[in-house]
């Protein structure tokens, strides 16, 4: 007999927020009984062709007992799950196990009219799919009429593993559910296209409305108002005030309304700017007259308050920027948008810029105005209740205008997700640079509803931005300063950088800057204290010209810089002086250059010169009032560019012949808990990572000096006696371990001066271990992080390590060259490649370790650590002379799961 819905409670995990092929949200739920009317409605609007497409005959109205069946589930062998808008269903799927026990479900689509070509099929299949395997089916039939096009398509481009056959003059299809790498790029894919297409339907939009435009100049609605209009947007602006006076029919210069359902035309964007306790009046509002998205200005909404407004903007399709939002920004000509309190719309730019924090979003503005810098689209999203950086990475990923993308963030919300669409746009030619506020005081935010990032060490979140491509800069001056070189030059194609300029100290401290940050720095060039633009232009001309030269950092200075900086109708060194023919000089030069060979990167340090800042960026040259600051940005820019050298050709993940997988899932099975964690016993580790072709020598225990004496004859000598006790672990100075005992009277001698000196054998519970060739000692690491997934660790063994963090991450899975740079990852590296006359260790052998341990865990989600310490890595050779393995049940892994927007 089939469960009944008692025996199998709603399934609330299974609701989700999606966004659609066009940019609109719907909430997706399993059908219940309560239904049965939005059912009916939903089917008389649906056309009769589709109908016929459903059932293959004429099937005007539905029946009781269809009302019964399409309504009643069990979540087991019958599901139906519904998208919806407003409560009103646009779209249904529905499986049906064919026999109780099987593991295949007949699966049929139905979706109304007016709703076709939104992604409805598509994403109703990625979420009846998941569901279905959580039930146990493993593969789904359908039976499809040849003419249904769209409905075959969404089948076939689904990227699972299909076959097609003709059954009674329809197409009878079936796809196996397991993911496919075609699968998941198919998805995320169409994620993209959908959340950025969320985010241009903000920033470009048709017509504005401003909710809480007050009747007299002053305020948060009127001053965006007056932003809106002063920047010459180019759609249509609306001002909504619920006072106004009977018959007022104009505010601030624009329509008048007492509310959004009161406009006769459709609104695109609404910026919301009351006080918090009138803003959900406000979004059903929005919702009912059909805006698309919403800027919420207002402060001061606590967790139930925001959830709630997300809720209800999602019910009706919204998207929503803020609360305590500072405002939007779109400076392409066609838009001019200016949805925030900002004064003035920036010149049109490259850099594209997103924000938490108001005040950082303002400061960043006026710095780059400063140094005539443009934007090309901002959005301060506040407590980033709903859009977040992640959507503005997906619209900037295919967005021509942004060349580099600047973020100031309080928190990852989703740390997977975020690296993986960071690593995306920066591979695909748009550089993500990031500063993170909090993360030296825990990641806690100062506002909003994320959570803290847990006990993720900053250090490898760090370095896993860094293997995302995410240049990182510990401040918002950085940020602009990096943002502009990325902006306004092209990348280095190394680190070999030529230095000009009018006076010898101001070069030298380039000089000194370009070894300091691991540039390679030439000889500085100076061109004498009377330099003026046209010695400037030649000296750059040259230097871009030598195909030894990579990036050219021109210096200047005040004194004896007449020519330069200030008027002088006696020189003789340019014909018409003044403050603003540096700038034109350096720009003929880059054009002459870009016309023979590759375009090489191109930064100004001046001292005293704030007046050439502007000048110079209006000419796409970024300038620096200290030489420090130019040289620290263009490393940078010269780390972004190996990483992208590395990230076009990623290495492979080796396959190893000796490795079997289904005797490490077997033993993983019988040992995994049903929650909690657990440590697996000795023998259990040996053998798991055996299966791996990781072989850690085995020991023995060595309670007496007769069981240690036993013990050595059986592994052969020479052996190690050591302790395993908690408290002397990591504290080699105590003694507890002595190595290479070639006999039983020296091992009988060490295990006396062993219990002798640190207590005795019950508490320092000594091993006898076969010794391992000799070297350079190191501990390697798996842990699986809930927040950022399975990371791989490498670093040297002792205190020194440890006290100064000097371990390198790696995200799994890991090629290849994940490897190589891992172990080269460290500051104590040297130690591993012959320091100081040693010889080198076998670090072919080490990253072999580090490919077959990530293998490991990357296979096996019930792993939940391992920890190899430490690891001897010899002339010859990688040995590790301990193991821990700690096993759990699988995480959730929502990064494989269907499209979803974050809950709440």
């Amino acid at each position: 007999m089939a469960p009944t819905p008692a025996e199998h409670p709603y399934p609330a995990h299974w609701e989700a927020d999606v966004v659609l092929r066009d940019g609109g949200t719907a909430h997706i739920r399993p059908i219940t009984p309560a239904d049965a009317d939005r059912l009916v409605s939903f089917y008389e609007r649906v056309s009769d062709e589709s109908k016929y497409y459903r059932f293959f005959a004429p099937y005007p109205r539905l029946s009781d007992r269809d009302v019964h069946r399409f309504t009643h589930h069990d979540y087991v062998d019958r599901v139906g799950l519904a998208a919806t808008v407003r409560g009103r269903f646009l779209a249904t799927v529905r499986y049906d196990r064919v026999a109780p026990g099987s593991d295949v479900a007949e699966v049929a689509f139905l979706v109304e009219d007016a709703h076709q070509g939104r992604g409805l099929g598509s994403v109703l299949l990625e979420h009846v799919t998941a569901v279905a395997r959580e039930r146990g089916v493993r593969r789904f039939e359908a039976e499809v009429l040849p003419a249904n096009g769209k409905m075959i398509k969404v089948f076939t481009d689904a990227g699972y593993s299909q076959r097609r056959s003709w059954e009674d003059g329809a197409v009878r299809l079936t796809l196996d559910l397991a993911p496919t790498a075609e699968s998941l790029a198919v998805m995320r894919a169409r994620e993209q296209r959908a959340e950025a297409r969320s985010v241009q339907r903000l920033l470009a939009p048709r017509s504005v409305a401003v909710v809480g435009a007050g009747r007299r100049p002053g305020g948060a609605g009127r001053r965006v108002l007056a932003a809106l209009l002063a920047a010459g947007f180019t759609g249509r602006l609306h001002a909504v005030n619920a006072t106004l006076p009977p018959g007022t029919e104009r505010l601030g210069g624009v329509p008048a309304h007492p509310s959004v359902r009161a406009i006769s035309e459709p609104v695109d964007l609404a910026v919301v700017a009351v006080p918090a306790g009138r803003v959900p009046g406000v979004v059903t509002d929005c919702g009912e007259a059909g805006v698309q998205g919403l800027v919420v200005l207002a402060a001061g909404h606590g967790t139930h308050e925001q959830r709630a407004l997300v809720r209800t903007a999602r019910e009706y399709g919204m998207r929503v920027v803020g609360p305590d939002a500072f405002g939007l920004l779109n400076t392409d000509p066609a838009v001019r948008l200016n949805a925030s309190p900002a004064p003035a719309l920036p010149p049109a730019g490259r850099t594209g810029l997103f924000t938490q924090s108001a005040a950082i979003g303002m400061a960043v503005l006026a710095e780059l105005e400063r140094r005539g810098a443009g934007l090309s689209t901002f959005v301060s999203a506040g407590n980033r209740a709903d859009v977040s950086g992640n959507d503005l990475l997906q619209y900037w990923d295919e967005d021509p205008a942004t060349g580099v993308a600047l973020m100031y963030l309080e928190s990852i919300g989703n740390p997977r997700k975020f690296t993986r669409l960071a690593r995306r746009t920066a591979a695909s030619g748009t550089p993500v640079v990031v500063v993170r506020g909090g993360r030296h005081s825990g990641g806690v935010p100062p506002h909003g509803h994320d959570v803290p990032q847990g006990a993720t060490p900053e250090a490898t979140v760090s370095d896993l931005l860094r293997q995302a491509g995410v240049i990182e800069a510990d401040t918002a001056t950085e940020l602009v300063d990096t943002g502009l070189l990325l902006a306004q030059q092209p990348l280095p194609a190394g680190a070999r950088t030529a230095v000009i300029g009018n006076a010898e100290a101001l070069g030298l401290v380039a000089y000194d800057a370009c070894r300091a940050q691991g540039l390679t720095p030439l000889p500085p060039r100076g061109l004498g204290a009377a330099a003026g633009p046209d010695a400037y232009g030649a000296a750059l001309a040259a230097a871009l010209a030598d195909p030894g030269t990579d990036a050219v950092v021109v210096t200047a200075v005040p004194a004896g810089a007449a020519a330069v900086v200030a008027e002088d109708p006696d020189s003789t060194d340019s014909p018409a002086p003044g403050p603003g023919r540096l700038a034109p000089a350096l720009r003929a030069a880059l054009d002459a250059a870009a016309d023979t060979g590759p375009r090489k990167p191109v930064l100004v340090a001046h001292l005293g010169l704030d007046t050439l800042a502007a000048d110079l960026g209006g000419h796409g040259i970024p300038a620096y009032p200290s030489a420090e600051r130019a040289v620290q940005a263009l490393a940078r820019a010269v780390r972004h560019a190996e990483w992208r050298a590395r990230a076009a050709d990623p290495g492979r993940v080796p396959v190893f012949d000796d490795v079997d997988e289904a005797a490490a899932a077997r033993l993983l099975a019988a040992a995994a808990p049903a929650s909690g964690t657990a440590a697996l016993g000795q023998d259990a580790t040996g053998r798991l990572l055996a299966a791996y072709g990781i072989h850690v020598p085995p020991t023995a225990p060595a309670p007496t000096p007769d069981a240690a004496a036993e013990a050595a004859a059986r592994l052969g000598y020479p052996v190690a006696l050591k302790t395993t006790a908690p408290h002397l672990r990591h504290r080699a100075d105590l003694g507890g371990t002595r190595l290479d005992l070639a006999t039983e009277d020296e091992l009988r001698r060490a295990h006396a001066e062993l219990t002798g000196r640190l207590g005795d054998a019950a508490r320092l519970r000594p091993v006898v271990q076969r010794m391992a060739p000799r070297g350079v000692d190191t501990v390697v690491r798996a842990t699986v992080d809930p927040a950022i997934g399975a990371v791989l660790s490498f670093g040297l063994a002792g205190p020194a390590s440890e006290l100064l963090g000097d371990v390198g991450h790696r995200l799994l899975p890991v090629t290849d060259r994940d490897a190589a740079g891992l172990v080269r990852s460290l500051r104590a590296a040297p130690m591993l490649f012959g320091w100081r006359g040693a010889g080198p260790v076998d670090t072919a052998a080490l990253e072999e370790l580090l490919l077959r341990l990530g293998r490991l865990v990357e296979d096996h989600p019930a792993i939940a650590s391992v920890d190899l310490e430490p690891v001897a890595v010899a002339r010859e050779g990688a040995t590790p002379l301990g193991a821990t393995v700690r096993v759990a049940p699988p995480p959730p892994r929502p990064d494989l799961g269907p499209r979803r927007l974050r809950a709440y």
